[in-house]
């Protein structure tokens, strides 16, 4: 190896980097073979740098990523440059290539979860959990979750009013049913807050939970509804407690608070927190903004929101964002539409884990519909919706371990 040429640089900037997607699978395969990358925040992007290696090369070449070579003496000047404290930066040292975990039912439809696309369009490993695997304890196999588009308060995604009728929600609801009674629960409910509250433990032992769309907020409305019967009969055969929005627990939530929930089984919602049906925003307008943060003295938020474009395109789902006015003021909100009053991009601290919360369904499809074809990431390899996933997915590999002494 020639000593002049000793370093790849892998940029993220708009103007050279023709698949960003694909880059980011790149560095996770590098982490994978041992190999360290140092993630230079707010450079270029988010560049990655490694050490050079011709197979490398070979791989960015066969995936049509963007790389390169740059000498010893290039790679100390850029290092130099990010080091000074003039510059909003930082090199941050991504050390292991974390283990993956999709929670998600089996056999789920393609246009089901855009984690599950990107991560294989990225061509980053997971292993599919579901309820079964979580209550045997399995999440400690794993250093990131990602809750699949779910329904953790047994009301099966408020599908009710337009879709009691279909066939697939009739078998979803039936095979739900035969899973609750199989794991020993006589409600889906029940055996989903016994999900959410292992998912809660996961996190507070210092686990990566990474959520979308229904996933975020049903999450938070189980847990603060723990011991408190929140379903009609129509979902669990009786009905509910009465005036129970009284007895909602805020302080058990991750994320939200001083919510309402929705009543009416008809109505797609699950509370006060979705801001999908308040909105007044036009799609052409729908962008929302990522916040800055200080690289050096706020490493986290700024490796979440690394892209190479301040501005995305906003989406929908059963959960499109947040209301500002319910999220605890412990959570950082790190995108937002100011003008809507609402947060599509949080994240947040429960114990020594960590949990991000992502409005809507997919980044590349505004308004996705139940049934409707699966998006093609090879026609959105520069998504700057899809980088948010995976800054989330490659997060764990810069955790720092605690020295043993």
């Amino acid at each position: 190896m020639a000593c002049f040429a000793n370093f790849i640089l892998i940029p993220m900037d708009a103007e050279t980097q023709t698949d960003h997607l694909k880059a980011y699978g790149i560095t996770y395969w590098v982490l994978n073979k041992q190999h360290k990358v140092q993630w230079l925040l707010n450079y270029r992007g988010g560049a990655f740098l490694m050490a050079d290696d011709t197979d490398i090369r070979r791989e960015c070449t066969i995936r049509g990523v963007s790389y390169e070579i740059i000498s010893n003496s290039d790679a100390a000047s850029i290092l130099d440059e990010i080091a000074s404290p003039s510059q909003n930066m930082e090199a941050v040292i991504l050390e292991k290539a974390p283990k993956v975990a999709v929670y998600s039912p089996k056999g789920n439809l393609p246009w089901d979860d855009a984690v599950t696309m990107v991560l294989t369009y990225a061509e980053i490993p997971y292993t599919t959990i579901y309820d079964e695997e979580v209550l045997n304890d399995e999440l400690l196999l794993y250093d990131w979750l990602h809750l699949h588009h779910e329904d953790f308060t047994g009301q099966y995604g408020k599908f009710y009013g337009h879709y009691r009728a279909a066939a697939w929600y009739i078998e979803d609801k039936k095979n739900a049913e035969a899973l609750a009674s199989k794991l020993g629960y006589s409600k889906v409910s029940e055996e989903k807050l016994a999900v959410a509250l292992k998912i809660r433990d996961y996190v507070i032992g210092g686990g990566f939970m990474f959520a979308m769309c229904s996933a975020t907020d049903s999450f938070d409305i189980a847990l603060s509804a723990e011991g408190v019967d929140i379903c009609e009969p129509m979902f669990d055969g009786d009905p509910s407690e009465a005036n129970y929005q009284s007895k909602i627990d805020y302080s058990k939530t991750f994320a939200f608070t001083n919510f309402t929930l929705e009543r009416n089984p008809s109505v797609y919602e699950f509370s006060s927190i979705d801001m999908t049906r308040k909105r007044r925003v036009p799609m052409e307008l729908d962008y929302f903004s990522l916040m800055e943060f200080s690289a050096k003295w706020d490493p986290v938020p700024t490796m979440l929101c690394q892209n190479h474009t301040a501005l995305v395109k906003g989406f929908m789902g059963q959960t499109t964002s947040y209301d500002r006015e319910e999220i605890k003021p412990t959570v950082l909100i790190m995108g937002e539409n100011r003008s809507n009053g609402e947060a599509r991009y949080i994240h947040g601290v429960k114990g020594k884990g960590f949990f991000t919360f992502y409005g809507g369904h997919d980044p590349e499809d505004y308004q996705h519909k139940v049934g409707d074809p699966k998006t093609e990431l090879e026609l959105h390899p520069n998504s700057p919706g899809y980088r948010l996933i995976l800054n989330n997915v490659l997060f764990p590999a810069a955790k720092k371990k605690h020295q043993k002494t």
